[in-house]
């Protein structure tokens, strides 16, 4: 089991390092499979992603790969936008909560295959 685990850290951690992010389109439903509730694994995933993407941001830093100026457009909203996903999360009913989640990942897929 530990070694199950190990080997999905990896993938999580390559998939949101490599892709810039979606590490929790693994995340999420491997831990939902775990028996974690929806809310208690989109929580979690977050929780598994900060630390990578801190490393990652950190190695891209190194090789001057983004742009400061451009990413501090988006802090502002984005931080209102996590306050607001962090208290919106326990209210809403597990089922519906999958079912987001769920059309956001096809959303995703969809638009950037048409991109």
């Amino acid at each position: 089991m530990k070694l199950k685990q190990g080997i999905t850290g990896i993938i999580i951690g390559g998939i949101n390092s490599l892709l810039g992010a979606g590490g929790g389109l693994v995340t999420v439903p491997y831990l939902a499979t775990q028996g974690l509730s929806q809310q208690q694994a989109q929580a979690t995933s977050t929780f598994v992603i900060l630390p990578l993407t801190v490393l990652s941001t950190f190695l891209y830093g190194r090789h001057n790969l983004f742009s400061l100026q451009e990413a501090w457009v988006f802090l502002p909203g984005g931080i209102i936008g996590a306050g607001l996903g962090g208290i919106f999360l326990n209210k809403i009913p597990p089922k519906p909560l999958k079912l987001i989640f769920s059309a956001f990942m096809l959303w995703a897929g969809v638009r950037l295959l048409w991109k």
